[in-house]
């Protein structure tokens, strides 16, 4: 498990992208109250999903507008085919932890 912030640091509508300890980074929403985890870089081009645009449980790329979504890494429309890793993320005692997914996404 690797400490990301506290939840008060992370509120809705959020991201926060983790870069130590972790093979790749890792970007952390919060969507609506909800925590997810997935890998930050979108599988269409290289950019950051934490800078992308948060809608719900679903997070558009900065750079060509590609979604993905949130619950299960998938995209929901083109230019991306490719989903992303999820990764799993509990909250303890306030703490966000993330829990690093190993292998292929999904």
């Amino acid at each position: 498990m690797i400490p990301v912030c506290r939840i008060e640091d992370l509120p809705p509508g959020e991201s926060i992208r983790v870069i130590e300890g972790v093979p790749a980074p890792v970007a952390v929403f919060n969507a609506d109250g909800t925590v997810y985890a997935i890998d930050d870089t979108c599988t269409h081009q290289d950019a950051s999903l934490a800078d992308g645009f948060l809608e719900g449980c679903f997070v558009e790329c900065p750079l060509h507008e590609a979604s993905f979504d949130l619950r299960d890494g998938r995209p929901t429309c083109p230019p991306a085919k490719t989903p992303v890793r999820t990764h799993h993320v509990t909250v303890q005692d306030g703490q966000v932890l993330l829990h690093v997914t190993v292998g292929e996404p999904a």
